[in-house]
């Protein structure tokens, strides 16, 4: 009788799975989900994404120690490795039961699970998308796209959509989330750089340190710095608009 694999040798051998599969669905999409097992349980795709988001979650700690994603401070930074995995497993099903909607909406007549594990194993490109997020603005676009890409082969190779219908619907979708992508990050740098305005005036000194009424200065002060980032962000907007 062969000697069962040790627990070593089956965490290896698990590890090895989900980094071919990962590079599956990063190298040929189309490969992999022709030929993706439609059920099979919850496990092992929860798993590929509780990976995933580790992985994610060193990316983003790293990130945000070397201070490249706005608005993140060194605690969160430092916390990542720890929520992201739990914030992929919830969000995997919250982003399951969407895509199923939409499937189910454009014709498919595949199931919850399938639908799941769809969206599920294309989280093999989420610890790239947020290593992208370094880049302001390109980055997230770039991510959203490659996102959408894998949706719509995940459309004509498992649920059997036409390719034209798949990149019109996600195509929609993605733009949307485009949109709302660069709002927040406008939003995000905005904030960020009032901040910084203010932190050269107040943030040497502790708030525990301060009198209610330089609490109440430091308050002014970061609104008007606000303020200002915002007249300037409406001035070039104003500016561009002219040109054109």
């Amino acid at each position: 009788m062969d000697k069962l694999p040790d627990t070593e040798q089956q965490a290896k051998v698990m590890w090895q799975g989900i980094v071919d599969t990962a590079l599956k669905v990063i190298k040929t999409p189309s490969e992999f989900y022709r030929g993706m097992a439609r059920d099979g349980g919850f496990v092992d795709p929860l798993i590929f994404v509780a990976v995933m988001g580790a992985v994610g979650g060193v990316v983003y700690t790293v990130l945000g120690v070397l201070h490249l994603l706005p608005m993140v401070s060194m605690g969160m930074a430092l916390s990542g490795i720890v929520i992201m995995p739990i914030y992929a497993v919830i969000g995997s099903f919250i982003g399951g039961a969407i895509v199923f909607v939409v499937w189910k909406l454009m014709g498919s007549g595949e199931s919850f699970e399938t639908a799941y594990r769809c969206g599920a194993y294309a989280s093999a490109v989420s610890p790239i998308v947020l290593g992208l997020n370094a880049v302001p603005y390109i980055g997230g676009l770039v991510g959203l796209a490659w996102m959408v890409v894998l949706l719509v082969t995940a459309s004509v190779e498992v649920h059997k959509i036409a390719a034209k219908t798949a990149w019109l619907v996600f195509g929609i979708i993605g733009g949307l989330l485009a949109l709302g992508s660069i709002s927040g990050q406008i939003a995000a740098h905005r904030v960020q750089r009032g901040f910084n305005a203010w932190e050269k005036q107040w943030g040497g000194k502790p708030a525990k340190n301060m009198t209610p009424e330089d609490a109440g200065k430091a308050a002014a002060a970061f609104a008007k710095a606000m303020q200002e980032e915002a007249a300037k962000e409406a001035a070039k907007a104003k500016a561009e608009v002219q040109g054109e």
